[in-house]
């Protein structure tokens, strides 16, 4: 049997909202696996349906690069927030993201051998700064996104300054219409996407296990029903499901009367023209990556040889 540790149960309380001794049935009836232990309490109705994303553990900084119809956000991890501080890392942030803007370079090989605006390259620039300010760092990611035509727009979240914070969305917006319309549309829903955190543009791109795994909890939670009354509760479960997670079918937080969608198309009296919002991009420091904790005091207590 696996061991149930109090961080464990911590982790899953964290993640669904549920009581404390239901996460450790939960973990007990599911071997310690938290991610069937969450299953496990949906269908209780222990725990609300949640947009599960891994802690936010990592330090550093994200940073966005856009000039009209594209535009660039890449991550730079660092060991501690007090880099994230750092003019010198801030800059290197910066010109990073100018780098993949310029080249168009989003795989991290690729980007890293680009060429840096000192004459070498963004690997050598990272590697002077690790040398420079003694701590590692590591470019993680970057991603773009283009329209033939209309807009990239761009919003950051916890800025610590122009382009680069905690949070960076890219929004890209398909239209012939007015640029400056289409960048305040642009902006109002990565502002949105920053908040939400939706998990696709709508169902057709949400991962097929994903829906799978959500029709599973609904017939779990449901067991027992006729097949015609089941086929029903889960047509109707996804659809709200849908809501929660698809950016287009969730209510626009700017105006909770209507879904994004509707915005979109509201728009194009302001616009004048069609406009089609095409794709979006998150990245949310650290996210995906769990972050090693330590007892400090212990850590100081340990170097110096006594017990904490």
């Amino acid at each position: 049997m696996a061991t149930i540790t109090a961080a464990l149960v911590k982790d899953l309380r964290e993640k669904t909202g549920a009581g404390m001794m239901d996460c450790k049935a939960a973990l007990e009836a599911n071997s310690g696996d938290i991610e069937a232990a969450i299953d496990w309490l949906r269908t209780k109705g222990l725990a609300k349906a949640a947009k599960k994303s891994g802690r936010v553990a990592a330090e550093g900084l994200v940073g966005v690069v856009t000039s009209g119809p594209k535009g660039v956000v890449v991550e730079l991890n660092s060991e501690t927030d007090f880099v994230a501080r750092n003019e010198a890392f801030q800059g290197l942030v910066r010109d990073v993201a100018h780098v993949a803007h310029t080249t168009g370079h989003v795989d991290v090989e690729a980007l890293k051998g680009a060429a840096y605006p000192a004459g070498a390259t963004v690997g050598d620039a990272i590697a002077s700064a690790i040398a420079t300010i003694g701590e590692n760092m590591t470019l993680r990611r970057a991603a773009k996104l283009e329209v033939k035509n209309g807009v990239v727009a761009s919003y950051v979240h916890g800025a610590v300054s122009d382009g680069i914070g905690k949070i960076a969305v890219l929004v890209a917006l398909e239209s012939t219409g007015k640029a400056d319309e289409l960048a305040a549309l642009g902006r109002q829903i990565a502002m949105h996407v920053a908040a939400t955190n939706p998990a696709g543009l709508d169902s057709s791109t949400l991962d097929a296990a994903t829906v799978d795994r959500e029709k599973a909890v609904l017939a779990e939670k449901n067991a027992g029903k006729p097949p015609q009354v089941m086929e029903k509760i889960i047509e109707s479960g996804l659809k709200s499901y849908y809501k929660e997670v698809c950016l287009l079918d969730q209510a626009f937080i700017h105006d909770g009367a209507k879904t994004v969608a509707q915005a979109v198309k509201e728009s194009e009296g302001r616009v004048g023209a069609p406009v089609v919002l095409t794709g979006f991009i998150r990245y949310g420091l650290g996210e995906g990556i769990e972050k090693q904790e330590s007892d400090f005091a212990a850590e100081v207590a340990a170097a110096a040889g006594v017990k904490a």
